[in-house]
């Protein structure tokens, strides 16, 4: 008998350990928490300027970019500028996740820029949707510190077949940095995206 009320004790005290530990978590959430952005879902409590897309290593075309963010007047590096990206994987497919009730891209990533406005991501080359006509594309979101985050137009990819001469030529008179030129490297493509400020597009996303 005695054993039985020391293990129901001890379920009581686990249960409510577990509780304690829900609630917690539910009230450091904020309210704005499933509708907020994206890029204020880093779990990293110091982001730095370098990140590493998840499952990059397995991937088979691995890719390097590096990049400046400028001030509006282009010369100026911008530092502590946050930068998200999220893509689809090498099928073209967004592959979803689930985490506190928040369904968010898997293949996503965070950096900040340093004093010298640089950033690095490690991640690998997307698919095109096998059922439509997507250019592969990484989508951005930024934002500068005390203002708020803002989508831009996507990166897109200089080898890509769909990226026939009048969307090219449309985007080389807008924003040319958008394209990426792969260069490969010790087994990886390099590609460089330098973005500047108040003169990218907003997108829609």
């Amino acid at each position: 008998m005695k054993n039985l009320i020391t293990l129901f004790s001890i379920l009581i005290t686990f249960g409510s350990i577990q509780t304690s530990s829900a609630q917690d978590i539910a009230e450091k959430l904020p309210e704005n928490y499933k509708k907020r952005s994206p890029i204020y879902d880093y779990s990293e409590k110091d982001l730095n300027n370098v990140d590493t897309i998840p499952d990059y290593a397995s991937k088979s075309n691995k890719l390097k970019i590096i990049g400046t963010i400028y001030e509006n007047d282009g010369v100026t590096p911008a530092k502590n500028v946050l930068l998200f990206i999220h893509q689809t994987d090498e099928n073209g497919n967004f592959e979803l996740k689930r985490q506190n009730k928040k369904r968010y891209v898997h293949h996503r990533g965070w950096v900040k820029t340093d004093a010298d406005g640089r950033y690095t991501f490690y991640t690998f080359v997307p698919g095109s949707y096998i059922y439509g006509k997507e250019l592969k594309q990484i989508l951005p979101i930024i934002k500068e510190p005390g203002k708020p985050e803002q989508k831009i137009e996507t990166f897109v990819f200089d080898d890509d077949p769909l990226l026939k001469d009048e969307c090219r030529e449309r985007i080389e008179q807008t924003n040319p940095n958008r394209i990426l030129k792969l260069d490969k490297k010790e087994g990886l493509f390099v590609a460089q995206r330098d973005i500047i400020l108040g003169k990218e597009q907003p997108a829609s996303y």
